[in-house]
C-alpha cells in the first residue's frame, strides 16, 4: 500500500484510542501510593491501522516495586518482558515495532551491556529488519532505575479490509 493509499483510506474515519495495560507483568502507574498521570500506552486504531504508543517502561514489577536494583542487565532484561506483555496484550508482537527509544541513567558505563542485551533480545525474536531507534543519557524517574524503553508499534487490524480489496478478504 502506497502511504497516499492509506491516508485516503484513513481520511474521514473515526479515530478510536483506549489505554494499553497489562497487569500480569505491571500495575498502572495511577496506581502508586503517589499516583504519576500516565496511561502504560494508547492504542489508536485509524479505520483498521493500529498504532500502539508504548510509554517509558522499565523493570518495574506487577506491584509497582523496582526490580532487579543494581543490575543493569537484570533490568533489560525485565523491561523488554514488560514491553513484550504490553505490545502482546494488544495482538501485536515485535515484528510490529518500528521504533524504540531507549533512555540510560549513564550512557558511558552501560551502553556496551545494554546494546549485548538488546541484540540478544532482538535475535531471539527474529527481527529482520531491525526497528528505528535512539538511545539516551537521561536521569529516570525513579533513582534505582538504570533504563528504560519506550516503543511505537503499527499493525493492521486482522478484520481491517485491505486498501483496493472492496472489503472482501
Amino acid at each position: 500500500m502506497l502511504f497516499e493509499e492509506a491516508i485516503a483510506e484513513m481520511r474521514g474515519a473515526a479515530v478510536q484510542k483506549r489505554a494499553v495495560t497489562d497487569l500480569r507483568v505491571l500495575n498502572e502507574a495511577y496506581d502508586y501510593e503517589r499516583p504519576s498521570s500516565f496511561s502504560r500506552g494508547m492504542r489508536i486504531d485509524l479505520n483498521g491501522l493500529v498504532i500502539l504508543l508504548i510509554s517509558g517502561t522499565a523493570s518495574i514489577d506487577e506491584s509497582g516495586e523496582t526490580v532487579n536494583v543494581g543490575d543493569f542487565r537484570a533490568q533489560c532484561q525485565r523491561m523488554l518482558y514488560n514491553m513484550t506483555g504490553l505490545i502482546e496484550s494488544e495482538g501485536a508482537t515485535w515484528h510490529d515495532v518500528v521504533r524504540t527509544t531507549f533512555y540510560l541513567r549513564d550512557i558511558d558505563r552501560d551502553y556496551r551491556a545494554f546494546n549485548e542485551e538488546r541484540t540478544a533480545f532482538y535475535r531471539s525474536q527474529g527481527l529482520d529488519p531491525l526497528p528505528a531507534s535512539t538511545g539516551i543519557q537521561a536521569k529516570l524517574c525513579r533513582p534505582d532505575l538504570l533504563v528504560e524503553g519506550e516503543a511505537i508499534v503499527m499493525f493492521r487490524r486482522p478484520d481491517a479490509p485491505r486498501a483496493g480489496s472492496n472489503g472482501t478478504h
